[in-house]
This record gives structure tokens, C-alpha cells and sequence, in this order.
């Protein structure tokens, strides 16, 4: 089983979102249909930026952690390192 640790945002340099799943495809596609109420479907965070898989739970949450804990500036270079356009991500995980 896999895990991971994503980023969301809610356009180029908008609100970000860190979270952490066992499956992305169905977190991200519960994120972009607002169906779990709380931060981002009221802040309409819904655009998948960033991920990295991790082997095991613990290494993710671990990570997930950290990055919360980053400022702004540097979770906004992680995207810029693999997703320099912002562009949606949700087309390469829904394959």
C-alpha cells in the first residue's frame, strides 16, 4: 500500500491545502466535489499542485508535518520545483 502527501491550491499563488491519504485519487476527487465540509470547500481549494508517495504511513505523516510546518514561501518553491505552471495534476493521478 502506498501513501501520500499533497498539496492543493486554490489558483496560481492562492490558498494552499496540505494533506496526507492512502488513496489520492479518491481525496483529491472528494476535495474538487466539496463533498467533506471544512477548509477547502470553503476556500475553494481544489487544484492538486503537488504529491510524493510514500512506502509507509508513518514516513508520510512525517512529511505531511514537516511541510505544515514550512512557510509559505517554501511549500510555494516545492510546487515551483516539480510543478513550475501550476498546472492541475488531477488528469495524471485519474488514469
Amino acid at each position: 500500500m502506498s501513501f501520500y502527501v499533497y498539496m492543493l491550491a486554490s489558483r496560481r499563488n492562492g490558498t494552499l491545502y496540505v494533506g496526507m491519504t492512502d488513496d489520492l485519487v479518491r481525496r483529491v476527487w472528494e476535495h474538487r466535489a466539496g463533498v467533506v465540509p471544512g477548509f477547502t470547500r470553503r476556500y475553494g481549494v481544489k487544484i492538486l499542485v503537488w504529491y510524493e508517495q510514500h512506502a509507509n504511513r508513518e514516513s508520510a505523516f512525517l512529511r505531511e508535518r514537516q511541510i505544515k510546518k514550512w512557510n509559505r514561501a517554501w511549500k510555494m518553491q516545492l510546487i515551483d520545483a516539480r510543478n513550475g505552471s501550476w498546472r492541475d495534476l488531477w488528469e495524471e493521478i485519474a488514469q
